[in-house]
C-alpha cells in the first residue's frame, strides 16, 4: 500500500480571522496523512521509537492553490514516492469535499537511530509491508 486517504475537519482555531487556513497547519495535515499512511500499515510511530527509530523531516515543500475554510472536511492523499533507503519522501493532494484541489505538497524524512543520532537505513519490518 503507498497511498492513503485521511479526512480531516477544519476547525475554527486552525483558521483566520477570515475563515482561512492559516498557511503553517497545512504542515500538521501533513502529518496527520502521514502517521495514517504508517498506521494503515500497521506501523505505530510509539513502536518505532521504543525500536529506537526517529523520522525527523528534513525538507518541507507546500504548494498552495485554493483555501481550505472552517468546517471543510478535507482529504490528504499520501502517496510514497519510492522505495525507503535511509530516507523516505512522500507526495501530498489536498482537497475539499467538492474535490477542488487545495494543495500539493512533499515531505522527506530520514530514519535516524536514537541512540547514535545518525541515519540508518529502512527497518527491515517498514520494508516488508510496503510491498512496492
Amino acid at each position: 500500500m503507498n497511498i492513503h486517504q485521511t479526512k480531516i475537519k477544519v476547525r475554527y482555531a486552525e483558521t483566520d480571522q477570515m475563515g482561512v487556513v492559516y498557511h503553517g497547519n497545512y504542515a500538521q495535515y501533513l502529518e496527520i496523512g502521514r502517521l495514517e499512511w504508517l498506521s494503515a500499515l500497521g506501523i505505530s510511530y510509539k513502536e518505532m521509537e521504543e525500536n529506537q527509530v526517529m523520522l525527523p523531516v528534513v525538507s518541507l515543500s507546500i504548494n498552495y492553490k485554493k483555501p481550505a475554510c472552517y468546517d471543510d472536511i478535507i482529504t490528504v492523499t499520501t502517496t510514497l514516492v519510492k522505495q525507503p533507503k535511509a530516507s523516505i519522501d512522500f507526495d501530498y493532494e489536498i482537497h475539499n469535499s467538492s474535490g477542488d484541489l487545495l494543495t500539493t505538497a512533499n515531505t522527506k524524512l530520514v530514519f535516524v537511530n536514537m541512540k547514535s543520532n545518525f541515519p540508518m537505513r529502512c527497518p527491515s519490518y517498514i520494508l516488508d509491508k510496503l510491498h512496492i
